[in-house]
């Protein structure tokens, strides 16, 4: 097996017998489970458990694609299979019960692991992360399966394959984290660093109805109709980047996960291994591919990034509040990680911003309950990046 290669397999829906066929034909096409797991092994299923949202929102991966995961690694012979997630504001509990996946799991017979305790693990070989508070059931676990969801995402354009394992890091840790790391590449070396040192054997992503717009939480559902299979996290969201026409190079955790040897992005380099045969990048895209999703395509070049720095405070992109969804929950002050906070909101209080503190981490934007929260960009900054990338456009899309 090629660790490059990425499986698509094509799903019309969610209806279960046709998700079992297409998770056992997926993992067929890259050699069987057991080209990743052993039958004896502890393993451990890492859906997206982002918050507590019915499956219908594309907030989370569909109970149908987990059950058929389970179903295939009891068909071979492997019984010790737990799952879980650490949600920044709700339990792993209460976000598995909404979305459905508790009830499936307690169905298989697939107790939910222990993501509310964990402890600091050591990762020197890291490049910009050290070590990492992981969750008890990541650290107890001799193998991790990632269940990721095909989604938009503000800070890092998509949040796929690699983006999903930031749900192995304690709750508020994940807070900090964003202070750390508080733009948009070194958070992708973070999480770069952070899959090194959680090693998943096998990425699976969600992609049969995605999330445009406003994700990860607060988008539209958008029907992609495919699942996706990779030993490489990278090569797997470089064709999910391909597949809505971005390039690859767009994406800060391809970049980085391809500079620290993760995996490759060079989309001439990955196959596409599908039940029909196998196919290239680009014609994978034009049987699959969806030209208008809605994700962020605009770059800034670096150099018109230092013209502009004494006036890239008031340019760059930044959460705006929309005051008649705003219920005044607290969630967005609760969630972001600023000493201080840059927001402040609760007891029916609307969200206020103070822009001065704010590291444009998204937080805010990515956890609140209402859908309140958007990504802002001023006029003169969209200008900008569609100056900076008219040149490029027709070399952005996959080819």
């Amino acid at each position: 097996m090629d660790r490059h290669q990425v499986a698509l397999v094509p799903v019309a829906d969610y209806e279960q017998g046709r998700v079992d066929e297409a998770v056992r034909a997926g993992l067929a096409l890259l050699g069987g489970l057991g080209a990743f797991v052993r039958p004896e092994e502890r393993i451990l299923l890492k859906p997206n458990l982002l918050g507590k949202a019915a499956a219908e929102k594309a907030v989370t991966t569909h109970p149908a694609v987990f059950t058929a995961v389970v179903r295939a690694l009891r068909e071979a012979g492997c019984d010790q299979v737990s799952y879980g997630d650490s949600p920044a504001t709700v339990s792993p509990a209460s976000a598995s019960g909404a979305c459905g996946i508790a009830e499936a799991a307690e169905q298989l017979g697939v107790p939910l692991a222990d993501f509310t305790t964990g402890s600091t693990v050591s990762f020197p070989e890291g490049k910009v992360s050290h070590s990492f508070h992981l969750c008890r059931a990541v650290q107890e676990a001799d193998a991790l399966i990632s269940i990721s969801k095909m989604k938009t995402h503000a800070l890092e354009r998509i949040t796929g394959a690699v983006k999903n394992q930031y749900g192995c890091v304690l709750g508020l840790n994940k807070g900090a984290g964003h202070v750390s790391y508080p733009n948009s590449d070194v958070f992708a070396d973070m999480l770069i660093d952070l899959n090194r040192c959680v090693k998943p054997r096998l990425y699976i992503m969600d992609g049969i109805v995605a999330m445009e717009g406003n994700g990860p939480s607060s988008g539209v559902p958008r029907p992609m109709r495919v699942l996706l299979f990779s030993a490489d996290p990278v090569a797997l969201d470089a064709v999910f980047a391909a597949l809505v026409h971005l390039s690859p190079a767009t994406i800060p955790t391809c970049v980085c996960g391809e500079k620290q040897g993760l995996g490759i992005m060079d989309l001439g380099r990955i196959g596409v291994v599908t039940p029909e045969g196998t196919l290239t990048v680009s014609e994978a895209v034009e049987r699959y591919g969806c030209p208008d999703f809605d994700v962020f395509r605009g770059t800034l070049g670096k150099n018109a990034l230092g013209r502009l720095a004494m006036l890239l405070p008031f340019l760059q992109a930044r959460p705006q509040v929309l005051p008649e969804r705003c219920v005044g929950c607290g969630v967005c002050e609760r969630v972001c990680p600023v000493p201080g906070k840059a927001v402040h909101s609760g007891g029916g209080h609307k969200a206020v911003y103070d822009y001065r503190k704010c590291i444009h981490c998204f937080c805010c934007q990515e956890l609140c309950p209402e859908k309140a929260i958007v990504v802002h960009r001023s006029p003169v900054m969209r200008l900008l990046e569609r100056r900076a990338t008219a040149p490029a456009q027709s070399s952005s899309r996959p080819r």
